[in-house]
């Protein structure tokens, strides 16, 4: 070799010590992922909180949709027969019963959604 040329000087990079260890789950999801009794409690409680949703969601469709066939009937209840019901019913069945469904299914989704990131929350410890 001559004098002028020197061996070429390879770095050799690697993580760093601290970045070394693999992130440590949160509690939570280690207690759901082994399956013991606090993760089987988030669970239940998750499901817990979404049947109740769902519950909210179907009751107040129940009420408002079913109590039609009463509205309808008021008319001939109280003052005999009404002139023409049927614009009425066509009206409220056409008309005013989709919002309502649209509505309210807008309100459960959102409200499901909400209850699986507070889930998450928990479970990543924030």
């Amino acid at each position: 070799m001559p004098g002028d040329q020197r061996p070429r000087r390879e770095v050799v990079t690697g993580v760093p010590r601290a970045g070394r260890r693999a992130p440590r789950p949160a509690p939570a999801r280690s207690e759901i992922t082994e399956q013991t009794t606090l993760g089987a409690t988030y669970v239940r409680s998750l499901m817990r909180s979404q049947l109740r949703t769902a519950l909210r969601a179907t009751g107040v469709l129940a009420l408002l949709v079913g109590t039609l066939p009463l509205l309808f009937a008021l008319p001939s209840v109280f003052g005999g027969r009404a002139p023409s019901p049927e614009p009425f019913v066509w009206g409220a069945l056409g008309v005013g019963v989709y919002p309502v469904m649209w509505l309210t299914a807008r309100w459960y989704v959102r409200r499901a959604e909400r209850n699986e990131r507070d889930f998450l929350r928990l479970l990543e410890g924030r």
